[in-house]
């Protein structure tokens, strides 16, 4: 067993997005300026869901631009890991991972962070943070602190 891998041969480092994908390369682009995009369609005006995509899945149009969202939005739904489902987040757990529904429409898979993962709710309002690591930006989300 080397340090790279688990008792059953599974990788202990947590992998990277594909950052080299031609429909993405944009996307994780604005991240690194610490802006939230999303592709919207120039035909329907639908605003497209992550992962970015070739064509609408609305109107099925190829053409599209890239737009930048305000970051606010609230918890679709979530789940709270108290085992890690993968080494790497060994360290991590407890940890939530929470489908965000943006402001504008999109549906977002990322974490809900600077809260305790029992206090995640549905309907939570949260805001978008940036996480900065070596080589790309992840969007992770706060709860928005109220007036």
């Amino acid at each position: 067993m080397s340090k790279t891998q688990d008792e059953r041969g599974r990788a202990t480092r947590k992998g990277q997005p594909f950052l080299d994908e031609p429909e993405a390369k944009p996307f994780w682009a604005a991240l690194r300026e610490h802006r939230l995009t999303a592709q919207r369609c120039s035909v329907c005006k639908r605003i497209f869901y992550f992962p970015p995509q070739a064509h609408c899945a609305g109107c099925l149009a190829a053409d599209y631009e890239w737009v930048t969202l305000s970051g606010k939005g609230k918890v679709y739904s979530f789940v709270t890991y108290h085992r890690p489902w993968h080494p790497a987040y060994q360290d991590k757990v407890p940890y939530n991972v929470s489908l965000v529904d943006l402001d504008e429409g999109a549906r977002l898979v990322s974490n809900v962070v600077d809260c305790p993962p029992d206090d995640v709710r549905i309907g939570m309002p949260v805001e978008v943070v940036f996480e900065d690591l070596a080589d790309y930006t992840l969007p992770k989300f706060r709860p928005v602190k109220s007036a």
